[in-house]
């Protein structure tokens, strides 16, 4: 075996060693495959290699071993290269074997040329993907691993070279609040990474995190890479971040649009990658004449200058189920359940929630029934699908919000300290009727164009819909509120390839907010009652996130996440209890209860028996399920009897 490497500097020394030592012979990639995967076994190695999401691209060195977190946005066409090609000497015609996996650019020596003729040189096929931050992650998920990356980044860290990618921009809450859960010395930190650079004349400054000054103002639709001329194709306004072009290997059929992955590989960022984007294209293209089968505008999306857009050549890639960084990555799996922490947590889960609801009740302005009904919302998922009904979505409509009011944003503040990702869209005629919410195939590009519903599993999506105003919806309006309402009712977004549409399943939390009953399909929709109405409704917030300390915030945030992968079974005997249940509420009352509402009450069943960390269904939760739903209706029929015809 290679030894006297780093491996994390190096890592394409140790991958010479093992071709060196086995020649042509394939096994010499699953050896480097299986050296790195021991390597990332031993004590905190994964948090040693340093992170694209968090380090700036320029104290990387270029050809070390790093990470990625990230989300598949696209799936480019794959590509061929030189497995194995053979380089001459011009002096002594030497000769020399070398491998080109994970690499962009045949090595050769001053006095070597590549033998494209020699019989020993073989090609391959690799596939690349266009890959993205994960979109809408919250400031605290994105800290967490941030203070990580400051501490061990400086195992990775070189001179700044001229050209620098910004590290993501993270969003806040306010610009003076996003660090309330980090000590002063990480504070300074921040500070002292401050950066500045530019590529062609364009000069910005990036800091480890995004500050979301505009996102109550109409200027966040236009805030989208500003600093460069090249559109890194983000799905959401306003984030920023390491886009990267994904180099894989192998097994790249279980990559697909939308997954969360944590990639480790090779970092490539050498200037030749960026000549197409130069002005020696076309010089090169008569050198080259493959290189005019392809569009200028495709050369520019699918080899973009390195400095910004690096290469990572993937050795290692893990899919995510989560990306809440308080958790162990896997928890579907058997290991999970004999996990200490996962066992020490669950033990102590009555007491996290009954302070969730507590702190929930708060922020619903005293309203414990609808704190009860957002916190099954926030377990909730969608654990199977039958034939086109996804089971397990739970989409609520809190009706009853006060309009001309900053509540539904302090809200939405409140959930992005809970959930790991989520995104605020605000409904209004403006926004439904300018803003792109489906991915389109650009042909001419060759890419696909992202749009804000290209979002990843287990996004809260909170709709904001006391904005709307009265006003015309224009044709993309009614596409884009059409494109709402398959999300929540089938969990589906179709992308449109012009000549078709493709139908890609999701698994989003949508919540809705609204004055009246919400124009868009709601499973579920509880009106708010509010017990007290706060002076200062910010002021109002602001003390309630500061009053709960950040060891009970990281509570909260492994209940909320850890809970949707529970297992969860009824018993033969509770099945029919409930179906003898049922049978007798349509005696006493036909219109009373439906075979949909049936199949709303066994949701909340569910949901109430999991936020308990029950696996099985209790008569006792049947019953406190139905006193739920009870209290909810009775309480919209009681607003109905107030305002008409409202509800």
């Amino acid at each position: 075996m290679p030894c006297g490497e780093d491996w994390l500097s190096h890592p394409l020394g140790i991958v010479q060693g093992f071709f060196a030592q086995n020649g042509v012979n394939p096994d010499w990639e699953k050896k480097v495959i299986e050296y790195f995967k021991e390597k990332l076994k031993e004590n905190n190695a994964p948090k040693w290699v340093p992170s694209l999401n968090e380090v700036p691209l320029h104290y990387l060195k270029p050809n070390s071993f790093v990470k990625f977190r990230c989300m598949i946005q696209d799936m480019f066409d794959p590509e061929f290269y030189m497995g194995v090609y053979e380089t001459v000497n011009r002096n002594t015609k030497a000769r020399v074997l070398h491998f080109g996996k994970y690499r962009d650019v045949a090595e050769c020596g001053p006095q070597q040329e590549v033998d494209l003729n020699s019989p020993r040189t073989t090609t391959l096929e690799r596939q690349t993907f266009y890959c993205v931050p994960v979109p809408g992650e919250s400031v605290w998920s994105f800290l967490n691993l941030l203070f990580n990356a400051y501490v061990n980044a400086n195992q990775a860290r070189v001179s700044p070279s001229t050209s620098y990618t910004p590290s993501r921009h993270k969003r806040s809450y306010e610009d003076d609040e996003d660090m309330d859960l980090q000590p002063n010395k990480q504070k300074d930190q921040h500070a002292g990474a401050r950066q500045t650079g530019g590529v062609g004349g364009l000069q910005w400054c990036g800091e480890p995190k995004r500050l979301e000054t505009e996102a109550s103002t109409g200027q966040q639709l236009n805030s989208l890479n500003l600093s460069s001329p090249f559109d890194l194709n983000f799905p959401l306004p306003g984030e920023k971040g390491p886009a990267c072009l994904v180099k894989v290997y192998e097994d790249w059929d279980c990559f697909k649009v939308n997954d969360v992955f944590e990639l480790y590989g090779i970092l490539s960022v050498d200037p030749v990658l960026s000549i197409v984007n130069n002005d020696e294209r076309d010089a090169s293209s008569l050198l080259d004449p493959m290189e005019c089968t392809d569009t200028a505008e495709e050369q520019r999306v699918h080899s973009p200058p390195a400095s910004l857009v690096p290469r990572i050549h993937v050795v290692l890639a893990q899919k995510l189920q989560h990306i809440n960084p308080l958790l162990p990555a896997c928890l579907n799996k058997e290991e999970s359940k004999t996990c200490k922490f996962v066992s020490s947590f669950m033990s102590e889960l009555s007491p996290v929630r009954a302070e969730l609801l507590g702190f929930l009740t708060h922020a619903l302005l005293g309203d414990s029934l609808a704190a009860e009904y957002l916190i099954l919302h926030l377990i909730s998922t969608v654990y199977t699908r039958r034939d086109v009904l996804p089971l397990g979505k739970f989409t609520v409509n809190l009706s009853g919000c006060p309009r001309n009011s900053t509540f539904t944003e302090h809200l939405y503040r409140i959930i992005q300290h809970l959930v790991p990702a989520s995104f605020r869209l605000q409904m209004t005629i403006e926004n439904m009727n300018h803003l792109k919410f489906i991915p389109h195939k650009d042909y001419t590009a060759n890419r696909l164009v992202s749009g804000l519903l290209q979002l990843p599993s287990n996004t809260s999506l909170v709709i904001d819909e006391t904005l709307l105003e009265q006003g015309q919806l224009d044709a993309p309006g009614v596409h884009n509120v059409t494109a709402l309402s398959n999300l929540i009712t089938w969990q589906k977004v179709d992308y449109d390839f012009s000549y078709h549409q493709m139908e890609f399943p999701c698994n989003i939390n949508v919540l809705i907010t609204s004055e009246g009953r919400s124009l868009l399909p709601a499973d579920c929709q509880i009106h708010l009652q509010p017990q007290l109405i706060p002076p200062n409704m910010e002021e109002y917030m602001n003390s309630l996130l500061s009053a709960v300390l950040p060891s009970v915030l990281n509570k909260f945030r492994v209940y909320l996440t850890l809970l949707r992968f529970l297992d969860y079974s009824i018993s033969d005997e509770i099945t029919k209890a409930v179906e003898d249940d049922f049978v007798e509420m349509r005696k006493n009352d036909p219109q009373s209860i439906t075979a949909d509402d049936l199949h709303q009450l066994l949701i909340i069943a569910r949901f109430l028996s999991l936020s308990a960390g029950q696996t099985t269904l209790s008569r006792e939760r049947w019953l406190r399920a139905k006193q739920l739903e009870s209290l909810r209706r009775t309480r919209l029929q009681q607003q109905k009897c107030v305002n008409g015809n409202e509800l």
